[in-house]
Parts: structure tokens; C-alpha cells; sequence
């Protein structure tokens, strides 16, 4: 299917010269003098660089062929993260580079949706809010109060956050993967 400049917007997934991009951030734009245009920064599915793109009235690009299948991680093998396709029970291994910073919330077996490309598995997507357990954070002091500031924390998948001061080493917490910031603590 082909996109047209009026079609683009932020998140929409589109192909160029053989290579699938997402729309990062849009931006209309309507000179004083000439045509409208619109420009975007665009991310690589492939290699995760973002580029600058200039679309004109009459530009067009094509929907990429992606999928987005769920898969089960299994583990890392030094080389290569492993997961399994839900339905076939088909193993793959995917590289750092097209793990990229889901990397910080993969735990064995959780599910996850890989994208492919062209039947290429070139992604990974975990769930946007995960619960996790706080496996090292430093202790309380007096004084420290829930609305005062923060601290590091480690959690069960090596990332590092930052939480409240109130939350406490081996209690489970919600944190937006996207953003990496704690969300609330789990009752």
C-alpha cells in the first residue's frame, strides 16, 4: 500500500528504499512562500538510527511488510537472545543490535512480540508497563520522606532506575519500559 505526505502522522510504520522505519515525531510545516511540506524524524526498525526526512505534496512511500509475533525469551546465550515462537515452537536468535534497549526488561521466559520484516525477525517490543522486584537499592536514611527525591535502584533484569525513597529493597514495582521511570509500587 502506498503512503502519500497527507497520510503521515507519529508512529506510523512506512518503507523506504527497502528499509522499515517508524515515525518518531511529525512536523507540518507551511512557508509563508511555496507548498506545504512535512517533515519527520524517522527510526530505523533495522539499526535503530534516526534520520531526518522531507516529504512534498506527490512524495510517497510504501506500508513495510511487518508482523509482529509472539514469542517467548529464553535465554541468553552469549551470542545470540533466544526466543521461541508461541505457536510453531520455531527458535530464533536475535543479536544485540536488533535487541537494542528492550534488552534492560527481557526475564526468561516472559513473552514478547518480535517484529519481522519480510519474514526477517528484525525487533523486539516488551510490554510498555512491567512489574518488577527491586533487587538492590540503598537503604532508607531518617529524614528521607516519599515526596523528597530519589534513588538508584537495581531490578531483577540488571536495568537501573530511579525510585522514591519509600520503596524498599525486595518490594515489586510497575515501571514504564519505554520511559524507564517507576510508575507506582505494587500492593
Amino acid at each position: 500500500m502506498t503512503i502519500e505526505m497527507g497520510d503521515l502522522k507519529k508512529g506510523l510504520k512506512i518503507e523506504m528504499d527497502g528499509i522499515p522505519y517508524r515515525i518518531v515525531e511529525y512536523q507540518h510545516v507551511k512557508p509563508g512562500k511555496g507548498p506545504a511540506f512535512v517533515r519527520v524524524k524517522i527510526k530505523s526498525f533495522l539499526d535503530g538510527k534516526v534520520i531526518e526526512k522531507t516529504f512534498h505534496a506527490g512524495d510517497k512511500c510504501e506500508t513495510p511488510n511487518i508482523l509482529e509475533r509472539s514469542m517467548q525469551y529464553l535465554y541468553y546465550d552469549g551470542e545470540l537472545y533466544q526466543f521461541m515462537d508461541n505457536e510453531t515452537y520455531e527458535q530464533i536468535g536475535l543479536d544485540s543490535r536488533q535487541v537494542g534497549e528492550s534488552v534492560k526488561w527481557l526475564l526468561e521466559s516472559m513473552s514478547v512480540n518480535v517484529l519481522l520484516h519480510n519474514d526477517r525477525a528484525i525487533s523486539v517490543n516488551v510490554p510498555q508497563i512491567m512489574e518488577l522486584k527491586i533487587i538492590e537499592t540503598p537503604p532508607n536514611f531518617k529524614g528521607d520522606t516519599s515526596s523528597a527525591g530519589k534513588k538508584p535502584a537495581t531490578l531483577e533484569t540488571g536495568a537501573v532506575v530511579s525510585i522514591p525513597f519509600h520503596v524498599l529493597e525486595g518490594e515489586t514495582i510497575r515501571i514504564n519500559t519505554d520511559t524507564g521511570e517507576y510508575i507506582e509500587k505494587v500492593k
